[in-house]
């Protein structure tokens, strides 16, 4: 349970139910206008100026609904708030386009990479995720490529106009205290976890094999070979490999340094020596220049690492651990120093809550992992190196150290002032965007089917 007014809640609900979902909705209550006689095409039912919600788009939403209800019944409004949170969004990216606001190819490609890495780990391979959708990993990405931009646009617009909203200590007792008492949640054991993560390092036996295979590749492009057909049978980019190792267009600043060092001196046709970043090798070839962007292929080896390789980072982890035990340095200080995982480390090693972005974790929805690894430990106690595999899909080791175990609790502003901060930062952010809606609700065209004329759609809110 959270400190988020029921109607917010719900919207939040929904929109989060979606791949255009926003991580805070606005408790706008939203109502129609549509010409009379005025029909829509077949299968949209809602248009907010360019952008439509698809029947298709709700109804899968309410199927998941009913899956999650396993037959209790369902809210008799629930595709009323689907369609609100549906054309929330909608009329967040119709004025994003106005606002030129945009994201880069290169921030999109990182996202689906990332989403793309979550989904592997979670069914155990590329292999496995291809067959389970029966279609190939670039498909996949190219499908969610959309979603993902818009998703991003609508965090941008939604950074733009709440992103500095602040709460006050005062603000956050005042929103505590108006918190009727039977509605004060009880929150279940909750834990603070660190880490510090060292990856295993790649042996020079590694390096140079990878080095002289695309050496060996190289030549025999400049012998005849077909780039392409060399990239779609060698390159380890999943993404780009079934494309002949095309990447498409980029411009400046949007792919790692040393990639686009090395491409920006080659001419159309020409190829790179072996290139190293932080994905491994690379062997590069040009394609060709369009105004400021530019087009390449490329074929990437990641060389392998092995046990030994482990074992350097474990033997390093183990003295970081003695060093910290004997109070030579702290936790904190170790992993800000040492730790390789940049959303930690930058706290103290703390592992984040995704849903407050608090360091408390309830004990019931931490990683199996971990979970297994810190129910039998005490408060205070780290554990030798552990193996490990980072999200971006690496062999690495890691120490985690149990700070603290709070036992289960009614909510209150000694133990729980993080969440309850958030909680009124959340409120006040969503009536700064109630505004910001007021004030937009009239700028879009909006067209709605007429089976959800009964739903309210960006009308003025009546119960602030």
């Amino acid at each position: 349970m959270q400190f988020i007014p029921q109607r917010l809640s719900a919207l939040l609900l929904f929109a989060l139910g979606t791949a255009l979902a926003l991580p805070h909705t606005s408790q706008a209550q939203l109502g129609i206008t549509r010409p009379r006689g005025q029909q829509l095409l077949d299968g949209i039912a809602v248009k907010v100026d360019n952008q439509i919600v698809l029947r298709s788009e709700i109804e899968g939403i309410v199927a998941q609904e009913e899956a999650r209800a396993q037959g209790k019944g369902l809210p008799p409004d629930l595709r009323c708030k689907i369609v609100q949170s549906l054309v929330l969004n909608k009329l967040m990216l119709a004025r994003a386009e106005v606002d030129s606001v945009t994201v880069t190819d290169a921030r999109v490609n990182s996202e689906l990479d990332r989403r793309m890495n979550y989904f592997v780990q979670q069914v155990g391979s590329e292999k496995k995720l291809e067959e389970m959708y029966n279609k190939p990993l670039r498909v996949l990405k190219e499908d969610l490529r959309s979603q993902v931009r818009d998703q991003l646009v609508q965090q941008e617009m939604q950074d733009k106009i709440s992103g500095k909203v602040t709460v006050t200590p005062r603000e956050v007792k005042e929103y505590f205290d108006k918190v009727p008492k039977d509605s004060i949640p009880y929150f279940s054991t909750e834990v603070e976890i660190g880490q510090i993560v060292i990856p295993a390092q790649v042996n020079d036996k590694a390096k140079q094999a990878a080095i002289a295979q695309l050496n060996d590749l190289r030549a025999r492009v400049l012998a005849g070979e077909s780039f392409e057909t060399l990239a779609k049978q060698y390159s380890q980019d999943p993404g780009s490999a079934v494309q002949g190792g095309y990447l498409g267009f980029f411009k400046k600043g949007e792919l790692v340094p040393e990639y686009e060092a090395a491409s920006r001196k080659l001419e159309p046709g020409q190829m790179s020596p072996v290139v190293e970043s932080q994905f491994g090798f690379h062997l590069i070839q040009f394609i060709e220049r369009k105004g400021d962007s530019y087009s390449t292929r490329h074929i990437l080896l990641k060389p392998a690492t092995g046990a030994a390789d482990a074992n350097g980072a474990a033997i390093k982890l183990a003295r970081i651990r003695t060093q910290i035990l004997k109070d030579s340095i702290s936790f904190a200080k170790a992993a800000k120093d040492f730790s390789t995982d940049k959303a930690s480390s930058g706290n103290g090693g703390l592992l984040a809550n995704r849903q407050d972005g608090g360091s408390r974790m309830p004990l019931d929805k931490l990683d199996p992992a971990i979970f297994f690894t810190i129910d039998t430990m005490k408060v205070g106690h780290i554990t030798p190196p552990l193996p490990y595999r980072t999200d971006d899909g690496k062999d690495a080791m890691r120490i985690l150290y149990l700070k603290s175990n709070t036992p289960p609790h009614q909510a209150n502003l000694l133990d729980d002032y993080q969440k309850i901060s958030q909680a009124a930062l959340t409120q006040k952010k969503s009536r700064a965007l109630d505004e910001w809606y007021e004030q937009n609700r009239t700028s879009v065209y909006l067209e709605v089917a007429p089976e959800y004329a009964q739903c309210k759609i960006l009308t003025a809110s009546t119960d602030q």
